[in-house]
Formats: C-alpha cells, structure tokens, sequence
C-alpha cells in the first residue's frame, strides 16, 4: 500500500483555466430554466467562479486532510481514504460513491464517524472509515479491459478490507455504492455484519396482483419513478451504450463536464433554484476538478455499459432478491433520484431490519444532510457491534 496525496502539476491547473476562458458556448431557447437541461446563464457564471473564484488549493488541503493510499487490487490501481478511529472497539465501515460522485463527498462525515466524542456523540458508536474510489473514477486506475461490473469492484473491496485487516466490517453507499454495498456482502458473507444504503431501488412484481394495498404515498413513488424513465434517464442511457463516444467531449471541455455534473446536482438534490441551495459549491466543484483533472469522465461510464450488459448482475442489482446474510438498512431522503415503496424493498431484501424516511435530503446525502446520515449509520450499526 502506497501512501498518497492529492496533488496536480501546475501546468494541469493553467490548462483548465485556458479551456474555461475559452469555452464555445452554445445559444439557448429563452425562457426554458432548467427543463431542457443546464440553463447558459448559470453555467456560464458557475465556469467563471470555477476560473477565477474556486480555490483549489483549499479544496487539495480538504482532500488531503486524512490519509489516503494506493494498492493494486486485480490488475487496477485503487485509491481510498483509510480514517483509523481513535477508539479502539471502533467497527470497520467502507463507504462507496456513485455517479457523478467521489470518495470526496466523505470528507465530512468522516471526523464525525471516527470520533463521535469530539462531535458531541457516543465514543460507543465510532467506526474506522474506509472510503475507495471505484476503479475509473478519481484517483483509482483506469482499467484496461472489459468486465468490471459492481460485482467485480466488490469482490476488490472485500479484498481491500482483508489487506487492511479487518475481519467484521459494515459496507455502506448510494447510487453505485448501493449495489456494490450489496455485492461486498454477498461476495464477502463471513466478514460483513451489515450493508447500509441511502438509495435502494427495486421494480414491483411483474403481476400487478401481487403488488398488494399500496398507499397515496406509494402511488406517488411509482408515478414519480414513470416520469423519471421517460424524462430524466438520458445520462443513463448515453453511459450504458455508447460510453466512449460521450467521453471525447467530456474528455475535452471542463465546462462541457461541469455540465453533465452539475445537472444533477440541481435534478436529484433537495435543492430549489439551483443546486448550491442543496450542496455546497465549492464541494461540487471540487469534486467537478476531480473528474476534469483525471480525465474520469469515459472510464467512470463504463461501470454503466458493464452493469448494463451483464443480465445477471443487472437483474441483481435492480430486480433481486439479494440472497444476503447480513442485516441491510434503507435510509430515504425525499428528493433523492429513486425513492422506493417499502413493500417492494421488503421483497427483495429478505434481511431488510432498518428502514427510515427522511423529511429533507437527496441523492447527496453525505453532502446534502451529513448528520442524518451520521445519526442513521450509527443506529443502524448499534446492534451489530
């Protein structure tokens, strides 16, 4: 394991400046807001504050703040915080990202989860935080061949957690980091004593019969979930069929991968005009830099293409049911991207033992509400310990 630290050439950073001082940018239909996509106005101020207000280095010391490394795991480099707690009895958890997200967005709840004592909590509850980044995302090695699914990236945690020594350990995440969390314990059952997700989805029963009384709230769920397929999945679609094709614009013009980011910072948080109303913008911005500055954005769509054509991981991930040992906690914040009806869920997770709802938050949870999230991990581990 190689020790680590986020750091950039010089000459990275001039470039990005260059590219945003010169973006082309397109016309727009007046009027529109944010319904057609990212409106020009605010991106266009959002890219100057990138250029010339956004302090990076602030952003590199926040990054830098806990030990990161690096260990080859089945042929990729992969990069992860390592937070040790200083309370010995601490429980091991490895928090996993999605996408458009990093390990970045765990840079806050990290202090609170290693040491609760100096956050006002319960030393009782602490944990040993580990946060990777997914194999083409961030700092992680961009793989060099084909087949790595959600399965194949949890079977490297698993393997991550034994070089680190731990020997019973939580698996937590959303968005990728839900089925990869789910995964890590199916494919490490002996070690994982619990699997925590703040996003879950699961389609309901084929036959309509077997979809039992549902309540106002979960016809809403549904209609909300038809809505989202025929009006916001056009990134998912693009990132699971034609993935390299996406990349050489994104590859190419910062302001152009801000954009793919930023959308859904606005779509899938709980925020109002804009997303700086849910997450901070020098977080997304960093974590903008992240994927601009490693050139992320074709290797981390791959894990769509991949999960997308593998039937039997995508069945998995999205129609189970998940043959976990493992106790499994849901946490729903309202505005996330996929808000799931509990009886369903109950379906296909036959070890389901903690379901909360939240009245704020989104699919950035860790960013968006830290200490819910915080509150929620540390109840649902308490039993487990």
């Amino acid at each position: 394991m190689r020790p680590f630290r986020v750091e950039f050439p010089q000459a990275d950073l001039d470039d990005l400046n260059r590219r945003l001082a010169g973006t082309r940018w397109p016309g727009e239909l007046p009027g529109t807001g944010w319904e057609r996509g990212v409106p020009l106005d605010y991106l266009k101020e959002l890219t100057e504050y990138w250029r010339t207000g956004f302090d990076w280095a602030a952003a590199r010391e926040r990054l830098n703040r806990f030990p990161q490394f690096i260990t080859e795991i089945d042929g990729v480099d992969v990069h992860f915080l390592h937070a040790p707690s200083p309370v010995r009895s601490a429980v091991p958890l490895i928090m996993t990202h999605g996408w458009p997200g990093s390990y970045a967005e765990f840079i806050e709840v990290a202090g609170p989860l290693t040491d609760p004592a100096k956050y006002g909590g319960d030393p009782a509850d602490a944990f040993h935080v580990v946060a990777p980044s997914i194999p083409g995302y961030g700092f992680s090695g961009h793989p060099g061949e084909a087949g790595w699914s959600t399965r194949r990236v949890a079977r490297a945690w698993a393997e991550l957690m034994r070089r680190l020594g731990y020997e019973r350990y939580v698996t937590q995440g959303g968005d990728w980091g839900m089925p990869i969390s789910l995964e890590v314990g199916l494919a490490d059952p002996d070690h994982v004593i619990g699997v925590h997700v703040n996003m879950f989805a699961a389609f309901p029963p084929a036959d309509p019969g077997e979809w039992g009384e549902l309540s106002a709230s979960d016809n809403a769920r549904l209609e909300f979930a038809a809505r989202f397929e025929q009006d916001g999945a056009g990134w998912r679609y693009i990132q699971s069929t034609r993935p390299q094709t996406l990349s050489y614009a994104l590859t190419d013009s910062p302001a152009g991968q801000l954009a793919w980011i930023v959308e859904k910072y606005k779509e899938w948080t709980d925020s109002a005009k804009a997303p700086e109303d849910a997450v901070d913008r020098d977080h997304m911005l960093t974590i903008a830099s992240i994927y601009w500055l490693t050139a992320s954005a074709g290797s981390s769509a791959q894990l769509y293409y991949e999960s997308n054509h593998l039937t039997a991981d995508f069945l998995r991930t999205w129609g189970g049911p998940w043959p976990l040992r493992a106790p499994v906690g849901v946490a729903v914040f309202p505005s996330d991207a996929v808000l799931p009806v509990r009886s369903f869920a109950e379906r296909v997770l036959p070890t389901l033992s903690r379901w909360s709802e939240f009245d704020r938050g989104g699919h950035f949870a860790a960013m968006e509400q830290p200490e819910l999230l915080v509150d929620d991990l540390r109840a649902f581990a308490r039993p487990l310990r």
